[in-house]
């Protein structure tokens, strides 16, 4: 009898260490594809595919932030553009009950595509109120295409919100309890020729309670 437990115990052991291995990364939190209505200024909540993520606005240039799309080439996606935004802007997301830790193999993966000087980055709010913003960027490109982001090589800058400029290097940011998830070039738009673009974006992490 004792043998049989012993037996037991041991297929129970393994069963635990083979299911944390296979749960060592963490899932979807979220993804956004913005709704397939036509193209409109500025970019709001209206606009948001999925109704678990409220869309906040940030700097001098959200008000001209718009949700684009275009009847040619036929395969163009509903996305946003900054090439109207006369100052900074930034987009976020917010998960309507739930922030998420992005420690450990959290990735945030999206679909963009920048024209000009553009490089656009991860911004972050962190539940203490605190700003970061990505030293890794997406550059430009002549087509549309997917951008993966591991967390854990980035380094941090911090981020004044009210005016979307970096303010310094973040030391060792705690990125286990963050609140909004977004996006920023740090520049003014230029119309077609500088400019960024985001069509959908991924975020990989555990969800953490509010």
């Amino acid at each position: 009898m004792r043998h049989i437990l012993l037996i037991i115990s041991i297929f129970l052991l393994f069963g635990k260490i083979s299911l944390a291995q296979e749960n060592y990364r963490p899932g979807l939190f979220f993804r956004e594809d913005w709704k397939e209505t036509p193209a409109e200024i500025p970019l709001s909540q209206k606009h948001v595919n999925n109704p678990d993520l409220l869309v906040q606005l940030y700097g001098a240039g959200k008000d001209s932030l718009k949700k684009s799309n275009h009847e040619k080439p036929v395969d163009d996606p509903y996305y946003v553009w900054s090439g109207l935004c006369l100052g900074n802007w930034m987009v976020t997301l917010k998960h309507k009950t739930q922030n998420v830790d992005l420690n450990g193999f959290a990735k945030i993966r999206w679909r963009s595509k920048q024209f000009g000087f553009r490089q656009l980055r991860i911004a972050l709010k962190l539940a203490d109120g605190n700003w970061l913003v990505s030293d890794q960027f997406d550059g430009p490109s002549k087509d549309w295409r997917i951008k993966e982001f591991n967390i854990q090589d980035i380094n941090w800058h911090l981020l004044d919100p009210v005016r979307v400029t970096d303010v310094g290097e973040a030391e060792d940011p705690d990125l286990s309890n963050v609140e909004e998830i977004g996006f920023t070039d740090l520049m003014p738009g230029g119309k077609s020729a500088a400019c960024s673009r985001l069509d959908w974006i991924e975020v990989y992490g555990k969800p953490v309670k509010r």
